[in-house]
């Protein structure tokens, strides 16, 4: 009989093979362990977050906004009964009539007072997101956005009063 230089590694490779074979009973569990379980509570610490007060120059810059949109709106409320009188007056009048330009002109002035409480509001918008980039204190620049949207907010709801009395 002649000898095959080709067996003797596959004998060897299935005698390997027939080692790795055993009971299974004999090694431990890969099955997580009761000691392995995570187990107890924990409750997460709630972050303090400490941001440094806005600088003298911003808050004086908030003032300064505050203001100016309270003056704007002074004037917008003062200059409320006279739009009124001329819509009124202009109230089923055609386009383009004496007393329609009338109640365009008055309306527009309100317009204006109103543009100027929005660029206040613009401004504080602006002083908000730096301060929240810059990670300073906000509240008091958001205190005064709320306070001057609010009066953006009465003036709009006028002036679409006064709009619908002009279609």
């Amino acid at each position: 009989m002649r000898f095959n230089p080709t067996v003797l590694p596959l004998l060897i490779l299935a005698s390997s093979l027939t080692a790795c074979a055993g009971a299974s009973d004999a090694y431990p569990s890969l099955a997580i362990r009761d000691a392995e379980r995570v187990s107890g509570t924990m409750t997460p610490v709630t972050p303090v977050v400490i941001r440094p007060a806005a600088s003298a120059e911003v808050l004086g810059r908030v003032d300064q906004l505050e203001a100016d949109a309270a003056s704007a709106n002074t004037a917008f409320v003062a200059g409320t009964p006279a739009a009124r009188r001329a819509v009124n007056a202009a109230s089923g009048q055609d386009v383009g009539s004496e007393n329609w330009s009338v109640a365009q002109v008055a309306v527009a002035g309100l317009e204006a007072e109103r543009a100027k409480a929005m660029t206040a509001l613009a401004d504080l918008d602006r002083l908000y997101v730096d301060a929240g980039v810059e990670g300073t204190e906000i509240d008091r620049i958001a205190a005064a956005r709320e306070g001057v949207m609010a009066l953006v907010e009465q003036q709009n709801a006028v002036l679409e009063e006064l709009a619908g009395g002009l279609r």
